[in-house]
């Protein structure tokens, strides 16, 4: 399987270029490629554009000066050969491909709207006005065309990413929303950033070279399906690994709970709850599958506190932890740090304490900060960073830290010492409520004790809370969507993770639009 990876503009015009010079691939195939590739994308989701007469279908085709608009005028000509009416409204063309592209179209019969005609009631609207290079808001004659494509009120597909959109910082400027857009070989960071603009984001195969290694990587079903790890018919609960979840001071019982279960449901075959007796009492009340073992989170650790970090394989430390009163705090965070260096999960509270007892390199560590998080553990500069470039800032948080680390938000960024940034699109704002980052904090937990590389168990764990949430949505709406109801999601995802195929050619990967 070749991994999908998330471009910024840079990169994409990087890999456009090693195409065509080091790999001889001629701009005018990847561009028929890929307006062949769309109308394909085209049929299969808007089949009422196809149909032709007096049935109101058709489709309007909006196209620019450069190889976006080259784009648009092979839409057209796909679309006229196979009998399905398209109009093309454009801008004069300023590149070589995308000016004998229209001469084509022409030559072919296509129908060319002059300015002041008015537009046909077509279906569907294809905006093939700006790619990935530009910046700013659209101005003159493309902006003149935008908003008329606006305003027209049909669906618009879009062609690489609606106009207005910068595809590498995100910045929005319209007015263009699509209900899809179709872009190639992978999406760019601005997809992601600015999902809402977007729509349902289809990415296509046109025939680039494999990608470089450095760049990052979308994390997708199928790469989850073939890392998840395996159930064997000759486990016990000792090999399907041994989690500890450490937190739950007094009045903050629901976040250990929340991961406790979390582990559980992402297989882990033993879970101990080392948390506060408040906590300690909800659990043997609520949660019987979980072993409990009661701690004052002081400064010495209890010695059957000692006992179970010293049989776990992986630890969740911090939901529902507490910050106060901090000495003590830091002396039992530091004190958990200090025994057997099993893989462990950093999160919450936790994180606000990590930075000034952490030994970097001590063990394999996975932290999960949201922003505010991030600041506290990363710095002011690099938090500041991460708020323009969230690749680059996870990357060097990373390093700084010696860590895993895995940056919450859309897109949720994973980073490490070794490899690719990994990528999760998944999810949706129902996720925006208590609980969630306890149940990913569980997830990853469940997956570092089977042995799972740190960087892989925190892309599984993001993408299976996103994809969990994706299915609670469909069932119970964003809206409504609460911690339990994305639990009871996860057999879904796991079943569609075992049974994940490839797309039909030629789409590589498909995004929903997230549930608003």
């Amino acid at each position: 399987m070749n991994v999908i990876p998330v471009l910024s503009a840079t990169e994409a015009a990087a890999w456009d270029s090693a195409a065509r010079t080091q790999y001889r691939v001629p701009s005018r195939v990847l561009m028929e490629t890929a307006g062949r590739a769309i109308v394909q994308v085209l049929i299969a989701e808007f089949p009422e554009a196809t149909r032709g007469g007096t049935e109101g279908g058709g489709v309007l085709v909006a196209a620019g000066a450069g190889n976006n608009g080259g784009d648009g005028w092979v839409i057209a000509r796909a679309l006229h050969a196979a009998g399905i009416p398209v109009w093309v409204a454009s801008v004069d063309p300023k590149t070589d491909d995308a000016i004998d592209n229209r001469a084509l179209a022409r030559l072919d019969g296509v129908h060319e709207l002059g300015r002041a005609e008015a537009w046909p009631q077509a279906a569907l609207t294809v905006d093939a006005l700006l790619g990935t290079g530009a910046v700013g808001p659209a101005k003159g004659d493309v902006l003149a065309l935008a908003e008329r494509v606006a305003a027209f009120g049909a669906p618009i597909l879009a062609v690489d990413g609606p106009t207005g959109l910068d595809l590498s910082s995100g910045e929005a400027h319209g007015p263009i929303h699509a209900r899809i857009t179709v872009t190639f070989g992978g999406p760019r960071r601005g997809h992601l950033l600015a999902r809402e603009w977007c729509g349902k984001i289809i990415v296509v195969d046109i025939g680039f070279p494999p990608p470089d290694t450095a760049w990052p990587v979308l994390v997708t079903d199928r790469w989850a399906g073939e890392r998840l790890p395996r159930l064997v018919p000759q486990m016990h609960k000792g090999d399907r690994g041994r989690v500890c979840v450490i937190g739950g001071a007094a009045g903050m019982t629901g976040a250990a709970l929340h991961a406790a279960r979390a582990a559980l449901a992402a297989g882990a075959g033993l879970v101990k709850l080392v948390a506060a007796r408040e906590t300690i009492a909800a659990a043997q009340a609520s949660l019987p599958d979980v072993l409990t073992v009661e701690t004052a989170i002081g400064e010495a650790l209890e010695p059957a506190v000692v006992e179970a970090l010293d049989g776990t394989d992986a630890l969740v430390l911090g939901p529902g932890l507490g910050r106060e009163p901090r000495t003590s705090r830091e002396q039992f965070v530091r004190q958990v740090l200090a025994r057997r260096p099993v893989p462990t999960v950093v999160d919450a509270d936790a994180l606000h304490l990590l930075p000034e007892i952490l030994t970097p390199g001590s063990r394999p560590l996975v932290c999960t900060p949201h922003l505010g998080e991030f600041r506290a553990l990363a710095g002011d500069a690099l938090a500041d960073e991460a708020a323009n470039d969230r690749w680059a800032a996870a990357a060097r948080a990373a390093a700084k830290l010696k860590c895993t680390l895995l940056l919450k938000g859309v897109p949720t960024v994973i980073a490490d010492l070794r490899g690719p940034v990994h990528v999760v699109a998944s999810g949706n704002p129902g996720l925006a409520t208590g609980g969630s980052g306890d149940l990913l904090a569980g997830f990853i937990g469940a997956f570092l004790a089977r042995g799972t590389a740190a960087a892989e168990a925190a892309a599984l764990g993001a993408h299976a809370l996103g994809r969990a949430a994706e299915q609670g949505a469909r069932q119970w709406t964003a809206r409504s969507l609460r911690p339990a109801d994305v639990l009871a999601a996860l057999p879904d995802v796991w079943r569609a993770w075992r049974d994940a195929k490839s797309d039909q050619p030629p789409v590589l990967v498909a995004l929903e639009a997230p549930e608003v």
